[in-house]
């Protein structure tokens, strides 16, 4: 039996922030954008090579507050060249950080939402 987590609830405050900031900053493929009612618009935003989405929108069922998740995790190859697209792009991202698991740069999304990027190193 395969389980596979494809795709991750992001609380957002502004959907049209949100999107641009994925899609224009980070770098993400906007895969879907679809108003369901005046209450409900579902967003997926994909990374680029990634089996996993993220879902932004309104009236998603979503429990969480905007800003409250963290922890969410992209794997690079190289830290240093994704710092430095992040930070072409506009991003505030964090310095590389080394630790024996692995190189590490971190950024927030506008609400809060905290990402690592993961660059994973070699057994020695």
């Amino acid at each position: 039996m395969d389980f596979k987590l494809e795709l991750v609830a992001v609380p957002v405050s502004d959907v049209d922030r949100a999107k641009t900031f994925y899609t224009e900053q980070v770098g993400f493929n906007a895969d879907h954008d679809h108003r369901v009612s005046d209450e409900i618009r579902f967003v997926q935003l994909t990374p680029p090579g990634s089996a996993c989405s993220i879902a932004i929108g309104t009236g998603l069922g979503a429990e969480m507050a905007p800003g409250t998740l963290h922890g969410l995790q992209l794997v690079v190859a190289d830290a240093d060249a994704a710092r430095a697209e992040l930070a072409s792009r506009g991003v505030q991202v964090s310095d590389v950080h080394d630790f024996p698991w692995g190189r590490f740069v971190y950024f927030k999304d506008p609400d809060g939402n905290g990402w690592n990027v993961q660059e994973i190193q070699s057994p020695k």
